[in-house]
This record gives C-alpha cells, sequence and structure tokens, in this order.
C-alpha cells in the first residue's frame, strides 16, 4: 500500500506542474488574459516556490526567456487589475504604477490589496483637507508614467557590435545557395552550441562576428568552401532570441527591487520598468554599479534635451542601478513653454533652469520675474530683473512666476486682400484714412473689386462692426474719405476671390497628366504640350474632349449636361491641323487613348548550368519552357533536369523537365510570363533525410537504392514517427507522399538530391501525457485498486 500511495503522489504532483506550465506551449505573446491569471491560480495553488516553478517549467524544455516573457505578462496583468480597483473608489485614480506580490518581477514588492488600503487612507485624508492643492509635475515624471510609451528593447534591431554570446541565447545559421540548410542553436550553461554531426563550438563570451567566424569554420566540415568565392555556397549566422539577465534598482525609484530582463536591456529600459525614480528621486544623478564600481552616472535631462545617449549603456547581469536623492526642486509656473518642477543641480542659475524649460513663451513678460521663496520661518518675495537672469541661483523650494504682456496696440491697423502690399501699419501723421492706408500699401491691384470694400471695427464698448463702402469712388474722390480707428482691418476683395478657379484637365497617355490653370485662348495643343507631350504608347485617334454644359437659369433637367467631342489630332501638332487648334473653355477634360496594338518588351531569365544563361525576350505569347531552353543552347552535361526550378512572382513552381524535354506537348511545358527565372542546378549526390528519424543525416545518393533503404540508413523511425505521412520531396519542389494502392504500399521514387521528411505526432504527444489524460490515469488506478481490494474481500469471505 506505501508503494501504491507513492504511485499516486507522483502522478498527482506531475500532473499539477503540467498543468501550471501547459499553457506556456503556444506563444507566450498569444495568451489571453484570463489564460495568463489561470496559470498564476495554478501555481499559487501548488504551494511550490518560484524557484521550484522555474526548474519544473525548464524541465519541460521552457527556456529563461520564455520564463522572462510570462513574468512581463503577470506584471501587466497585475497593473491592469489594480487600475481597475483604483478607478472604483470614489472616481479616484491613480497614477503611481503598481505591481503587485508574487506578480512582480522583482523582489519585496507591496501586495495589491495594501496598496488599495494606502489609496483608500490617503482619499480620506484629501476629503477632509480641502485646500490641499494639486500634486505637482516633475520635469521628466511624464517618461515614466505615460502608457503610450514603450520603453521595451527592440528584439528585432541588429545586433549590437559588441554584443556577447552567453548561455541561452539562441543562434539561426542559415545556408543557401546551392546547397540549402539551415540550424536553430543555443547556446548551452557550458558555453557551447551542439551541430548536427559537428563536435561542440564555444562561443561563450564571443561578439557575434568572432562567433560567425568560428562556427563557419567548423561547418566547413559539412559544406566544403563555404563563404569561399566561387564556392556557390554561404553562410550567415545571426542572433535570434537573446538570453535574460537580472538587475537590481535601489535607491529612490518607485519599485525597486530585482528584475529580469532582456540581455539588449538598456539602464532606460530597467528604469521604466520600476517606474522611474519617485518624487524624492534624482533625475541628474543615477549611478550604474557593476562589480562594486560605478561604470556610468547618468544625467536624464541630457536625454530630455538633447537626445543625448551616450550615457543609456547596456546593462550587464547582476549590474545594479541607483537612484539618488535630489539635490534641489525649482518651480517655473506662468509665461514658459513648460512650466513644471526642475530638479537643478550646483552651480545652476536661473538661466539653466529656463533653458529646461524650454525659454519664455512670446507672450512672456520679461523685464521682471516674481521668486517666492521659503525661509526658516515664512515665505519671502523676490523680483529678479532680466539683467540678473544669468547668475541668480535658486534654492531648492523656489517657486518661479513669470507674467503674460498686456496684448494691446494703440495704434494698429490692417489691411488685407487685392493691395500691393497687405500687412500691418500704424496710424501715425500721414496716415489716418483709408485712401491713406491703401497708398501706404502701393494701391489696389489690377484685379482688385473696387466696387465695393469693408472695414472691421469695434465699438466703444467692443462690440464688433462692419462698415461696407464704393472704394472706387472714395479713390477718385466722388465720396468722403473715411477716418481709420485703432485695430481697424480693411479688405480689399479681388475679382479672383468672387469666381470658382478656372482649370483644364488632361489624362492618359501623356507625359505629365494633371490639372492645369485655364487661360483665354488655350488650344487642344498647348494643352498637351504643358503635359509634356504624348508618350509612346498614345493613339492620335479618338482623342476624347468633355465640356460642361453651364446654365443659370431653370432649365429642361433631361437636357444634356455634358458634351462629348471625339477627333483625331496631328502627332506633330502642327499648327494648321484643325483638331489641334481647337479652343478650350475652362474645365474642359482631354483624355488621351491608349494604342491598341502596343506593347512593350517582355523577358525571362535562364540561370545555371545551360550553354548560354541570360535574359530572353518573348517575342510572342505562345513562348514556352522548352522553346527558352532551346534559345539557351541546351543543357551542359552536368545540368540537372530532375532539380530545375521555376521561379514566378516570388513563388517556386515545380516542373518536371525532363518530361517537358521529351514531349513538348506536355502540360509541364508552361507558357512563359514576364520576370520568370528558371534555374538549371548542378547534378546533387545526396539524400537528405529529417524529422522522425534516429539521425538526421544527407546520405550519399545510390543508383537502385528504394526509400527504405535509406530510411535505414538513417537509423529508422523514432517513437514518435507518423510512419503513415512519410513524403519526399524533389529537388525541383514538387512532394510526394507514400500511399497504398490495395494491399501493396507505393513508395515515391527518391531522386539525387531529395529530401525524405518523416512528419512528427504533436508535441502534447511526444511530450507525456496532457492534464485530462494524467488526472484519468490517475482515476483508473485507483478504480483498479478498488476493484482489486472488492475481488480479496469477496475471495475470502
Amino acid at each position: 500500500m506505501k508503494l501504491f500511495s507513492r504511485i499516486l503522489l507522483t502522478i498527482s504532483f506531475l500532473v499539477l506542474v503540467h498543468a501550471a506550465f501547459s499553457q506556456a506551449k503556444r506563444k507566450v505573446e498569444d495568451l489571453s488574459d484570463e489564460e495568463i491569471a489561470t496559470f498564476f491560480e495554478r501555481a499559487q495553488s501548488s504551494g511550490m516556490t518560484e524557484a521550484q516553478l522555474e526548474k519544473a517549467a525548464k524541465a519541460q524544455g521552457y527556456t529563461s526567456a520564455d520564463i522572462a516573457k510570462m513574468r512581463s505578462r503577470l506584471t501587466q496583468l497585475g497593473d491592469s487589475k489594480t487600475k481597475e480597483k483604483t478607478s472604483t473608489t470614489k472616481g479616484k485614480t491613480s497614477s503611481k504604477r503598481v505591481v503587485s506580490g508574487k506578480l512582480s518581477t522583482k523582489k519585496g514588492a507591496k501586495n495589491v490589496d495594501d496598496e488599495d488600503t494606502e489609496d483608500v487612507a490617503m482619499e480620506d485624508e484629501e476629503m477632509v483637507d480641502s485646500t490641499k492643492l494639486p500634486k505637482k509635475v516633475i520635469y521628466g515624471a511624464n517618461l515614466f508614467n505615460n502608457k503610450k510609451l514603450n520603453f521595451e528593447p527592440d528584439l528585432r534591431i541588429a545586433t549590437p557590435v559588441n554584443y556577447t554570446l552567453g548561455p541561452d541565447d539562441e543562434l539561426n545559421i542559415d545556408i543557401f545557395g546551392e546547397v540549402m540548410d539551415n540550424y536553430t542553436v543555443t547556446v548551452s550553461p557550458e558555453g557551447t552550441i551542439k551541430i548536427l554531426n559537428l563536435s561542440p563550438i564555444y562561443v561563450n563570451g564571443l561578439t557575434v562576428e568572432a562567433a560567425s567566424a568560428r562556427i563557419v569554420s567548423r561547418l566547413r566540415q559539412l559544406y566544403q568552401g563555404l563563404n569561399r568565392p566561387g564556392s556557390g555556397s554561404s553562410a550567415i549566422i545571426t542572433l535570434g532570441n537573446v538570453r535574460s539577465i537580472k538587475v537590481t534598482l535601489v535607491g529612490e525609484v518607485e519599485n525597486p527591487g530585482s528584475y529580469t530582463i532582456s540581455s539588449l536591456a538598456t539602464v532606460f529600459n530597467a528604469l521604466y520598468l520600476a517606474g522611474g525614480p519617485n518624487e524624492n528621486g534624482s533625475y541628474r544623478s543615477i549611478r550604474v554599479i557593476r562589480n562594486n564600481k560605478v561604470v556610468r552616472t547618468l544625467d536624464l535631462y541630457d536625454f530630455l534635451l538633447k537626445a543625448d545617449q551616450k550615457d543609456n549603456i547596456q546593462l550587464k547581469d547582476q549590474d545594479i542601478i541607483r537612484v539618488g536623492d535630489f539635490d534641489s526642486h525649482v518651480e517655473l509656473a506662468g509665461e514658459v513653454r513648460r512650466p513644471m518642477v526642475f530638479e537643478a543641480v550646483k552651480g545652476e542659475t536661473l538661466k539653466d533652469i529656463l533653458r529646461y524649460a524650454g525659454g519664455f513663451t512670446d507672450k512672456a513678460y520679461t523685464y521682471s520675474l516674481n521668486v517666492r521663496r521659503n525661509t526658516s520661518r515664512e515665505l519671502k518675495l523676490l523680483n529678479i530683473t532680466q539683467d540678473e537672469v544669468a547668475t541668480f541661483q535658486p534654492q531648492n523650494g523656489d517657486s518661479i512666476s513669470v507674467g503674460r504682456i498686456i496684448e494691446r496696440y494703440e495704434n494698429r491697423v490692417t489691411v488685407t486682400g487685392a493691395v500691393f502690399r497687405p500687412g500691418i501699419f500704424a496710424i501715425e501723421s500721414g496716415l489716418t484714412t483709408v485712401k491713406d492706408l491703401i497708398k501706404r500699401a502701393e494701391g489696389p491691384r489690377e484685379n482688385a473689386f473696387l466696387n465695393r470694400a469693408t472695414i472691421s471695427r469695434r465699438k466703444e464698448n467692443y462690440d464688433p462692426e462692419m462698415i461696407s463702402f464704393d472704394l472706387g469712388k472714395v479713390l477718385r474722390g466722388e465720396l468722403a474719405d473715411i477716418a481709420l480707428h485703432r485695430e481697424d482691418s480693411l479688405t480689399v476683395y479681388s475679382l479672383d476671390s468672387l469666381r470658382e478657379n478656372q482649370r483644364v484637365s488632361i489624362y492618359g497617355e501623356v507625359n505629365k497628366p494633371g490639372i492645369f490653370e485655364y487661360r483665354a485662348g488655350m488650344k487642344v495643343a498647348d494643352l498637351i504640350l504643358l503635359a509634356k507631350g504624348f508618350k509612346e504608347a498614345a493613339s492620335y485617334a479618338k482623342i476624347e474632349l468633355s465640356r460642361r454644359v453651364i446654365t443659370h437659369g431653370n432649365d429642361d433637367a433631361t437636357k444634356e449636361k455634358i458634351q462629348v467631342k471625339t477627333f483625331d489630332i496631328d502627332g506633330s501638332l502642327n499648327i494648321n491641323n484643325e483638331a489641334s487648334q481647337f479652343e478650350l473653355k475652362p474645365f474642359d477634360i482631354i483624355s488621351i487613348r491608349r494604342s491598341p496594338n502596343y506593347e512593350v518588351q517582355r523577358g525571362v531569365t535562364i540561370e545555371g548550368l545551360v550553354n548560354f544563361p541570360g535574359r530572353y525576350a518573348i517575342p510572342k505569347d505562345d513562348q514556352k519552357i522548352s522553346d527558352l531552353i532551346f534559345e539557351a543552347g541546351g543543357l551542359k552535361p552536368e545540368g540537372y533536369l530532375d532539380g530545375a526550378i521555376l521561379y514566378r512572382d516570388s513563388t517556386v513552381v515545380g516542373v518536371k523537365l525532363s518530361e517537358v524535354l521529351k514531349n513538348p506537348a506536355s502540360k509541364n511545358n508552361l507558357l512563359l510570363m514576364e520576370n520568370d527565372r528558371l534555374v538549371i542546378p548542378r547534378i546533387l549526390e545526396t539524400v537528405k533525410l529529417s524529422g522522425g528519424v534516429q539521425n538526421p543525416i544527407a546520405i550519399a545518393y545510390v543508383e537502385g537504392y528504394t526509400l527504405q533503404d535509406y530510411l535505414d540508413g538513417a537509423g529508422g523511425f523514432t517513437d514518435y514517427a507518423d510512419k503513415k505521412n512519410v513524403y519526399v520531396k524533389a529537388p525541383n519542389g514538387i512532394s510526394t507522399k507514400r500511399r497504398r494502392v490495395l494491399f501493396f504500399r507505393v513508395n515515391p521514387k527518391v531522386v539525387p538530391g531529395s529530401e525524405i521528411v518523416v512528419p512528427e505526432f504533436p508535441t502534447n504527444m511526444k511530450k507525456g501525457l496532457t492534464t485530462a489524460e494524467a488526472v484519468g490515469l490517475s482515476s483508473a488506478l485507483v478504480s483498479v485498486a478498488l476493484t482489486l481490494t472488492t475481488l480479496i474481500n469477496n475471495l475470502t469471505k
């Protein structure tokens, strides 16, 4: 019975671990919030520590990067739930970043319930003290409180030059050219990577560039001449998923503690995760400590003001970031571009603080600034003149107010519209009337509408007023001149502004189609010249002109509203041609058709082992693959027909070239299309096996070998091989599946360069029992035990 109890206990433990991590089999970013919450509840209810859960997850095949992503999702979920709670407490919303208990990626974070209790207590306090002022904004705080900003490291950027590899880093090895292959390898805890049929390669501590050179050197044992000129095969090695590191943030930060982050993360990434400096924290003195030494001191103002990231260094494992206390806070209010609280360091003057605030606005009263200062007993007011700004040194707690100038003119008038020099003028000696103002504006333009002008004016009670008059009569002296008042605005209208802009359009086979300004006397040929002439494909026959039928009365609605005229034109646009001289009207539209028999040249490319590779024209619509091979002088002796591939619109088209050459009437003899590319490779001498075989390998091709012979050469099937769905992928891209005909199994043909693919069953069938299956197995074992007990009892009676 003790043995039976141990078996049940072991099964229950495995079920628990599997249930806690089963959802990580999908990508973490694809999981819903409900699935994340369910995972966390199961993990908590297990009673296992964080280290035990992490160890169990790694035993199931998950990487440290997967665990870090899950922690990040749990933190985000905790933040969102906390916001929902605080938003329901009397309409109060907290802008503070809250990270709850075990959902946090840091150590020692407050529990969500405790945080809510504090918020309620603060709210009650605010209700009692109704005179409490709103919290002042510290310059730079929005950088960490703005949820629209994302300081997560970009994992899609090019690998940094100085990035060094370490355990859990992932490398992608792509081999292309005459040989195509790829590997995805992970750096082991010992600092090595393992590639099929090669001994471990040590890459720990190397840059990606240095590691690439070492890996390519070893790969030449499998791929002769790799990355050497003339070899025909190349390899590119890039960084895939990166490892995670741990850093600690201490001092005056919103959420101090230890964080698990990407190894590509910088100081800014870590500060953002921790919520940035708190209300007592310094933005000017942030230290990065590595191996008990300060390696960099950051001043965030350099980034905020100049986007200078010279101190935003990449972090390393076990780095410590310490945010110190601020030296002094100075508030700028009023007419500055950024009115808020700024941190000042020793030696900085009011001129420096104004620079952080972006300077004065254009409405600022800069003659004198008011400074409110806290003394040991009471407040003190200081007046700082413009000359003292560069030398005045603010103290901690100073509040500086910048006033606003009075927006008022005592003698301003304005003239706009159809005059030669519109603008603002001063009422002074020699400029007191409308006639004086028009003269100062250098008179009305030729297109001025003189029958009516207007003056916008304010009455003594400041109500708006408009005065209309005949400007032509005033200028000719036929009407009395009008005296100007302060802030009068005279508008002279133009004839163009009182009518629709007149345009003509041309479309179709011209070099510059579009809309052009209409000019009186413009002809069809003139518009074609403005459009830079005909294109080569243009047809000179049946050029179409469409024209509006304009009426200003109540005509019959059934009458023609658009007139259409078609005509032939002389391509030389000869002035004597009647159609070229056809006069246009405003809003006419010309359409130039395309010649029905015009067609641009089309071409295809043939590459590889033919006698004359290159690009060839398609002289007629029925040109086929066999015609292209004939034009290219046929194949070279080493050309491999069964490996030929046709590329069309970035898609591989499987063709049976040997059948095409034997029988040009074959359906595989496809019609050629523009930019087709036919590639004839060299004869391949291997057969590759992948998937569910004991030893995935490339085997030399042997004439007469069957599919089973090659499978035997790879050690046969694995326990999880899907034997019924084995297929062979030919070099030309065509795949053939193993099938049955009556009672006989028909195997696909294996040719040189083929790949034999053995599919494997789904991952959950390989890794072990699912949660439901494990629970079912436990129930079955209990049922069997009870049945055996009942049977024994019956036999002993």
